[in-house]
């Protein structure tokens, strides 16, 4: 009994003092009371260190599949499940905390939350197995979810009043910069002691962050009774649906989307789930899901330009990236190209953060699609022997547009929900949570199938043309055999070897092609997408202009 007391003490919340300038906006978000500058600095440290653990949670398994592959033994589609799960589990799970905050309080929330964000990671240096790891990956999804929320409740602490819409741009944005991160971290963590260097990394950040919010506790929040029984419901249904969704975007291009039959279950068991959670909230008094505000025009108009936003970013992960490493880079040699991207998106994020025009958020969105555009019709233009360097400006500017845009949309649909009533954030935040997790996914597949379609395409366009007879393929035969003539010699074997060597070439080639084609399919969307942000702001200005003339 002395010790559950406490634990009760130690969960419970300051007792504060608010001015009335000071109490907390929402039930479940910090009061925001004047700080001192060393506090400030103090909640700003830890607001970063929180954003790029929660970055990190899955941008190191990401930026590593490859050696992860090797070391637990794992074929290719088996090492996508690990970051697949962890999206899977960590998509839905905000429609709970954000209730948890709110009847529970900010204290026990954080420390609760990030104890079991330590243990799980942890628990990732026992993995010794496919089964273990997905596991682990799961539980680290939905322990891991709640941390950006606190990183930007941390940043808003550090900003004063006046720019507190600045900190939600930064708080956003953090996170963001931890995917170049990883991939600039990644060779000499490795070089340590191999991938369990990457979770003892990952564990480091989790338990320093744990120590920080337990040092320095955030303002209390109004607490209000917030779950109803239907609610968890809506959440397994909803959930469910959600994880099976990104089940299917995350390995349906690698196990391919007509010759697996667990693709056809999954989608069969999704949708009636989804209709079903839909369908319950939509007769609810106090929804978790606002049904009728996320089907309205403004929302479903924001919804497809972050989507398509998200789609075309997933240019530099699986456009740019997968080129190079066709062409035989990895990621010790583009150290150099990662460190770009980091600087880029953090200078996309101070930008986002200081242009911010809370009257114009549709301007920094239409922005960051038409550098996309312009960028990925540069890179269009690759060939066999681009490299790295060749890329680093229209890359630069990908990752730039990237962290430029999300702080933006970000309160663009928040300032909709605010005029829309209080309880809509939950609805909102939901939503946009999904866009981006869901949209990453979705990007990725929809880029990573094109890209082998047409890479096929290509590859019987070229092989087509290659007749044996051909006095020039005859000589790149005879080349490639030669090359090998040390160590092979039979004349038969060498000449085997040589068209082998010319077959790789060929599939070299076709492969170029295919991202140049992926990359040209990203500048036509991107350009779509500004053509019609666009049109909704001069059709926007043209109303208003009768407006003032009626």
């Amino acid at each position: 009994m002395a010790v559950m007391a406490r634990v009760r003490d130690f969960l419970r919340e300051e007792q504060w003092t608010f001015a009335q300038h000071e109490l907390p906006a929402l039930p479940g978000s910090p009061g925001s009371p004047d700080h001192p500058t060393r506090r400030r600095i103090a909640y700003g440290l830890i607001g970063v260190l929180l954003g790029l653990t929660a970055g990190f949670g899955n941008a190191l398994i990401t930026a590593n599949t490859t050696t992860l592959q090797g070391a637990l033994g794992l074929d290719p589609a088996e090492i996508a499940w690990l970051p697949t799960v962890y999206v899977m589990t960590n998509v839905s799970i905000n429609l709970l905390m954000i209730k948890f905050r709110q009847e529970f309080g900010l204290r026990p929330f954080a420390i609760i939350f990030l104890a079991l964000y330590v243990i799980v990671t942890f628990a990732h240096l026992f993995v010794r197995d496919f089964s273990s790891a997905v596991l682990v990956r799961a539980a680290g999804g939905m322990a891991g979810a709640p941390i950006s929320s606190l990183a930007l409740y941390y940043l808003m602490q550090s900003f004063p009043a006046k720019w507190r819409l600045r900190a939600v741009v930064v708080g956003i944005g953090v996170p963001q910069c931890a995917t170049p991160m990883a991939r600039l971290f990644s060779p000499d963590l490795l070089a340590m002691s191999q991938w369990r260097t990457l979770y003892l990394f990952e564990l480091g950040l989790a338990a320093m962050s744990l120590a920080a919010v337990i040092a320095l506790r955030l303002p209390p929040t109004n607490r209000v009774k917030a779950f109803e029984p239907l609610d968890f419901v809506t959440f397994v249904l909803f959930a469910g649906s959600m994880a099976l969704f990104a089940a299917v975007l995350g390995l349906g291009r690698l196990e391919w989307w007509t010759q697996a039959n667990w693709i056809g279950w999954a989608m069969i068991a999704a949708i009636p789930m989804l209709a079903a959670a839909l369908l319950i909230e939509s007769g609810r008094a106090n929804p978790l899901l606002n049904t009728r505000w996320l089907a309205s025009a403004d929302i479903l108009r924001f919804t497809i330009v972050t989507i398509m936003a998200r789609i075309v970013l997933a240019e530099q992960t699986t456009g740019a990236v997968g080129l190079l490493t066709v062409l035989g880079q990895n990621n010790d040699q583009l150290v150099p190209f990662f460190l770009i991207l980091t600087l880029a998106t953090v200078a996309g994020v101070a930008a986002s953060a200081i242009t911010l025009n809370i009257e114009k958020l549709a301007h920094p969105i239409m922005l960051a699609v038409g550098l996309v555009a312009i960028a990925a019709f540069i890179d269009s233009h690759s060939t066999s022997l681009t490299r790295a360097p060749q890329l680093y400006a229209t890359q630069g500017l990908i990752a730039f547009a990237g962290a430029f845009f999300l702080g933006p949309a970000l309160l663009f649909g928040m300032t909709r929900a605010l005029a829309a009533g209080s309880g809509h954030i939950i609805s909102f935040i939901a939503l946009f949570g999904i866009i981006n997790s869901m949209g990453g996914l979705g990007g990725a597949a929809l880029l990573g199938t094109y890209q082998v379609v047409r890479e096929k395409a290509n590859s019987a366009a070229l092989v087509q043309g290659v007749d044996v007879t051909d006095p020039i393929v005859t000589q790149r035969i005879q080349a490639g055999a030669s090359g090998v003539g040390r160590v092979v010699g039979d004349p038969s074997l060498r000449s085997a070897e040589g068209a082998a060597l010319l077959s790789q070439s060929a599939t070299r080639e076709a492969n170029v092609l295919a991202y140049n084609d992926v990359f040209r399919l990203v500048a036509l969307l991107a350009a779509l997408t500004f053509l019609y942000l666009l049109f909704l702001l001069v059709r926007r200005a043209i109303r208003a202009r009768r407006g003032v003339a009626a």
